[in-house]
């Protein structure tokens, strides 16, 4: 089986057993047919209950499992004629993030992702899909070349952060990431951004300005890892599954403050048992987005955007402060 999370415990103990007496069967004079299908019942509840009542440290750990879909897995299956474009025109090219034009139901889209590597070597070449402020200059790029030939473009977002190292920061990384947010909030053609793994901090924010926001099931969007928000709050990062229960990062909690626009249901157990399902809910959550948001001109599609992020929030102000140029 795909590698079993910890709160999968039980579920994998009891299809273990149900193997087991299901191997008896085969190799010995045993008729255990009547006692397999009771377990076998008893597992297609124990699975229901496990995943409906799914809590928010379980699903950081779903959205960081090692075989969840990345972005390379889904653009075969969700588009065509992609070609893959390199290089920020400026320093280099970054593999942490890919991107190209490819074809979206016949027509012709401009789609964008931090991408992950899939074993030690591919990480080390994508830098654990961690991008230099090259690869944000490389989406812009694209972003802007979109915008040119009236392209829609489509955003997976999948990363821990922005690298952090020294060379990332001499390049220019919160400018780069800086500049992605104000050019994003003006373009002139439709963007949606999908939340397919862990959104963490400006690193995932520099592709999440768009006109719809979707996130899957268990993915994760923050300001920063619970990790480091337990560091910071409580000196321990070993707190991290109480951070993660606070700080609101899941799906479902994020679409109840309306900082996204919807949830898509992910394949029972995570996005990893089953790509071809969880590709074709993509497809349809972006399908139906474009549908909508071709409507629009491009002056509604930025004043709705402006208003759209507008509204994100809340605040409270006092008039005695206001009127003494003072907001609160």
């Amino acid at each position: 089986m795909i590698g079993e999370l910890e709160f999968e415990k039980p579920v994998k103990e009891l299809r273990k057993k149900i193997d087991e007496l299901k191997h008896l069967t085969k190799h010995a004079d045993m008729d255990l047919t009547e006692e397999i299908e009771q377990l076998e019942s008893r597992l297609e509840l124990l699975k229901t209950e496990t995943y409906e009542n799914i809590q928010p440290w379980d699903r950081v750990q779903v959205a960081r499992h090692p075989g969840r879909p990345s972005t390379l897995d889904y653009i075969p299956i969700l588009f065509t004629d992609f070609l893959e474009l390199h290089g920020d025109r400026n320093y280099g090219d970054d593999e942490a993030i890919v991107g190209g034009i490819a074809q979206f139901d016949g027509k012709p889209i401009t789609v964008i992702g931090h991408q992950r590597g899939k074993d030690t070597k591919d990480n080390i070449r994508r830098n654990f899909g961690m991008p230099h402020p090259e690869g944000y200059r490389k989406a812009l790029r694209l972003m802007k070349q979109a915008e040119k030939f009236h392209r829609p473009i489509i955003c997976f977002i999948d990363t821990k952060g922005a690298f952090p190292g020294k060379a990332a920061e001499e390049r220019g990384q919160s400018e780069a990431i800086a500049r992605n947010l104000f050019e994003m909030a003006g373009l002139k053609v439709p963007v949606i951004c999908i939340v397919i793994g862990e959104g963490g901090s400006g690193g995932a924010l520099a592709l999440g300005v768009g006109d719809r926001i979707h996130m899957l099931e268990n993915s994760t969007y923050s300001v920063i890892s619970p990790e480091g928000a337990a560091a910071l709050l409580w000196k321990d990062a070993s707190q991290a599954q109480r951070a993660a229960e606070t700080m609101k990062i899941t799906a479902p909690d994020l679409h109840s403050l309306g900082v996204i626009d919807e949830i898509v249901p992910e394949a029972m157990g995570g996005a990893h048992r089953n790509l071809s399902l969880q590709a074709e809910s993509i497809r349809s959550v972006i399908k139906r987005s474009l549908a909508e948001l071709e409507q629009l001109t491009p002056v509604e599609l930025v004043n709705q955007r402006y208003a759209k992020y507008k509204k994100i929030g809340s605040y409270s102000m006092n008039e005695e402060r206001v009127e003494n140029g003072l907001f609160t």
